[in-house]
């Protein structure tokens, strides 16, 4: 039962996470959420890996999900499910595309698919901010509201978003920067 639980929520990302691999993370909550293969802190962390990492996020994710419950086997499952969907759509798309490229229908789809495709992402991005940025762990008790925010992650990524606006360096150099930053100031 596992095997085809696995097989479709995987199908289900794959199928419908328009925009690449961003466009998965909705997705992923959801998964985390009913099945508890993995957290929200899980999804942050593997964004994080991701960035640096060859292959998109929900592919990286998939298979940390498949190999954390099914063991290896269970990570290339995971991963097939995922891309299958695209595999057929892809195929499909391509051939259909030269013939329809011009077709008002088809610029019609398109350009309602893009605003999706962004309102996952954001949903998405927010999503992950909330996890990096907030200090979840504070109940309503808090002696006040400037104790749920998690002002060192908060000002790390401010420096890191003007570092990437202004010096437009290989993301890489970034990533390992704020891993260094992390373990030496302990975040």
């Amino acid at each position: 039962m596992i095997w085809f639980q696995i097989f479709w929520e995987f199908f289900k990302a794959g199928l419908f996470a328009a925009g690449g691999g961003l466009a998965t993370l909705p997705f992923l909550y959801a998964i985390s959420e009913s099945t508890g293969w993995f957290s929200t802190a899980d999804i942050a962390n593997m964004i994080a890996i991701s960035e640096s990492t060859p292959g998109p996020l929900g592919v990286n994710m998939a298979t940390y999900a498949g190999y954390q419950t099914l063991g290896i086997a269970g990570g290339i499952w995971a991963t097939l499910s995922l891309t299958s969907p695209a595999l057929f759509v892809i195929t499909a798309v391509s051939k259909a595309l030269d013939k329809f490229k011009n077709a008002l229908l088809v610029e019609k789809i398109f350009y309602g698919l893009r605003p999706c495709s962004i309102a996952l992402i954001t949903a998405a991005g927010l999503g992950v901010a909330k996890i990096s940025l907030l200090n979840i762990k504070n109940d309503i008790s808090a002696p006040n509201i400037l104790s749920f925010f998690d002002w060192k992650c908060i000002l790390l990524a401010v420096i890191m978003w003007y570092a990437l606006w202004r010096f437009k360096k290989h993301p890489v150099i970034y990533i390992a920067v704020s891993a260094a930053i992390g373990i030496f100031f302990e975040l």
